[in-house]
């Protein structure tokens, strides 16, 4: 098995402006294979399509598109691939106090403080919500510089005031992490991504970063407030969620293919996991994408 090292990703904004924005057309976007992280907020609409959304210790799949705000030094992964089936994705970056300290602090900026905040979560829109601030984002790209930072603050204003969003860490993922921290989770998930299929044991990912067992297991216990097992498992539920969507194939060979060697243990773990049978969680997304 390889070992993956977490990348620390540097973001220098837009010429002229106090952000940056990318738009990438259906799954271009370079970065969308591997874990990382960065110190600016990222504001993420994915329009259309099918895919997994990995934020923190979150892992879920998303089946029309996605709109994801996730906070500084987040680490997570792409969210488009050559599978995913949308048309465009726009990504915004900014630093925390990318108008300035004394800016966020006046009273008209409290909205957004907050917002940042709980970004800090991850936070993904649904529903209208979505839609509506969706198209606010794609039109940023042909306005000038002073009318950008208008749209962004009242997009960022509007997702505060929204009720329609999901918390994506809600069993809390601590950030208060050192750097070190930071890249050892890092390291362990980029491992879990590229290694899934296959058996991980406890030992080998525990020398992955220089600890022991029992140090490793209260680490990462502390840190995504899930037992490592556990994240592995829906690691892999994501995957068949994703793989029966989007493939032809039998339930047996999807749950082999997840990483599952036991097919009782897959179906009893998937309906722990969805609420649903595979077969009927099948049947219900088919009629949704169709």
């Amino acid at each position: 098995m390889k070992k993956i090292l977490p990348t620390l990703e540097m973001i220098e904004p837009s010429f002229g402006s106090s952000f940056t924005l990318t738009k990438y057309v259906e799954n271009e976007n370079s970065q969308a294979h591997f874990w990382h992280y960065h110190p600016e907020i990222e504001l993420v609409y994915v329009n259309g399509g099918t895919g997994k959304r990995q934020v923190g210790s979150h892992i879920s799949y998303y089946t029309t598109g996605s709109l994801i705000l996730i906070g500084s030094n987040l680490p997570h992964c792409g969210f488009t691939d050559e599978k995913t089936g949308n048309t465009k994705e726009t990504v915004i970056h900014m630093k925390p106090d990318f108008l300035g300290v004394d800016f966020l602090g006046i009273s008209e900026m409290k909205n957004i403080q907050h917002l940042f905040h709980r970004a800090k979560s991850g936070l993904v829109f649904i529903g209208e919500t979505k839609k509506r601030i969706g198209n606010k984002i794609e039109l940023i790209e042909n306005q000038l510089p002073f009318e950008r930072l208008l749209t962004l603050l009242s997009i960022l204003n509007e997702m505060e005031e929204a009720t329609e969003f999901k918390v994506l860490n809600a069993e809390g993922f601590s950030m208060h992490m050192q750097m070190q921290d930071n890249d050892k989770i890092n390291t362990i998930f980029n491992f879990v991504k590229d290694n899934f299929q296959e058996q991980i044991t406890l030992e080998e990912v525990a020398a992955l970063v220089s600890m022991t067992v029992p140090s490793f297991c209260r680490y990462f216990k502390k840190i995504t407030h899930k037992t490592f097992t556990k994240f592995v498992n829906e690691y892999r539920l994501v995957h068949a969620s994703k793989l029966l969507a989007e493939k032809r194939i039998s339930i047996t060979e999807i749950s082999f293919e997840s990483g599952f060697n036991n097919f009782s243990y897959f179906n009893k773990s998937f309906q722990e996991f969805t609420g649903k049978s595979a077969s009927q969680y099948r049947k219900e997304l088919r009629s949704v994408l169709e």
